[in-house]
């Protein structure tokens, strides 16, 4: 099994069905974004760049996308931090994915490529 397959498969119930519908949600946004395994990590690139990844938080053991280039958005939906490149768009996974929310920023950030 490939490295990114087991990203997914490893995890627990529901972020892993959660994990799961991401990775979907975002091949089905842009057919040009092409899914690859950077720095341990699910990276979805669109020219070269990276788009955005999917990561879990560890204390909440939430799903999040980061969004490449989200530093250069504002969207009252997405979380900085310290971060000087993305910004999270956190997930429940207990609740219904925020579809509309997701597709606006991924609108927003993709205008910077």
């Amino acid at each position: 099994m490939r490295e990114i397959d087991k990203f997914f498969d490893e995890k627990e119930e529901p972020v892993k069905s959660c994990l799961w519908a991401l990775r979907d949600l975002i091949q089905s946004y842009e057919p040009a974004l092409v899914l690859t395994w950077r720095y341990r990590l699910p990276c979805f690139l669109l020219d070269g760049q990276i788009f955005c990844y999917l990561w879990v938080e560890k204390k909440s053991q939430h799903p999040y996308i980061a969004v490449g280039k989200g530093v250069q958005i504002d969207h009252p939906s997405l979380i900085q931090g310290n971060r000087t490149f993305v910004k999270l768009l956190m997930i429940d996974p207990e609740k219904d994915i925020p579809l509309t929310t997701i597709y606006e920023v991924f609108d927003m950030v993709k205008r910077l490529y």
